[in-house]
Parts: structure tokens; C-alpha cells; sequence
């Protein structure tokens, strides 16, 4: 498997419609994108005003194809609106599995 680790700050206000945003993402476009195992956001009691993604693929071609697809980067510009900068990507290999 493989996936991101992403940190994101919402601009002042904004906190709901980045997980309302996410709830759309799964409705609507999860459906049309292979190999997507889970996909989850966080918000860190001791980090306020950040939240944290974190997006699991079955494998690095099914991660990179969505990314390289030119809806997923019509959704991202979507959430970076709501952003006060652009999220930063942790990518890797996920280890472990429970």
C-alpha cells in the first residue's frame, strides 16, 4: 500500500468546510478512483487551526494516477481555496497495516 500524510490550515472560518469538503470528495469522486483503501482528517487537539489527512491507495500507480488526473487537480484547486496555504505532502509506504 501507499499513501500521504498531509498537515493543512484552514483559513479563519473555514474548519467545517474543509471536512464537509472531504465528505464530498468520498461521495463523489471516491467512487471513480481505483484503489483507494481509506482516507481520513484529523484535528489535532494541540495543534488549533491545523488539520491532518491522511489518504491510503492499494499501491504508488493507483496514488500517482489520481493524482495526475486532471478532476483530482480541479478538486484539490477546490480545497485550496479554503486553505491559507498549500498542504504539505508526506508520501510514502505504508509499513505496517492493522
Amino acid at each position: 500500500m501507499f499513501g500521504t500524510i498531509y498537515r493543512m490550515q484552514p483559513k479563519p472560518g473555514q474548519e467545517q468546510a474543509v471536512a464537509d469538503f472531504h465528505r464530498r470528495w468520498e461521495r463523489e469522486r471516491r467512487p471513480r478512483v481505483d484503489g483507494v483503501v481509506a482516507a481520513y482528517v484529523f484535528k489535532p487537539r494541540r495543534q488549533p487551526g491545523e488539520l491532518i489527512g491522511v489518504a491510503v491507495f492499494d499501491c504508488a500507480a493507483n496514488y500517482y494516477k489520481n493524482a495526475d488526473d486532471p478532476e483530482q487537480d480541479r478538486w484539490y484547486r477546490r480545497l485550496r481555496e479554503l486553505l491559507q496555504a498549500d498542504p504539505e505532502w508526506n508520501d510514502g509506504d505504508v509499513l505496517v497495516a492493522l
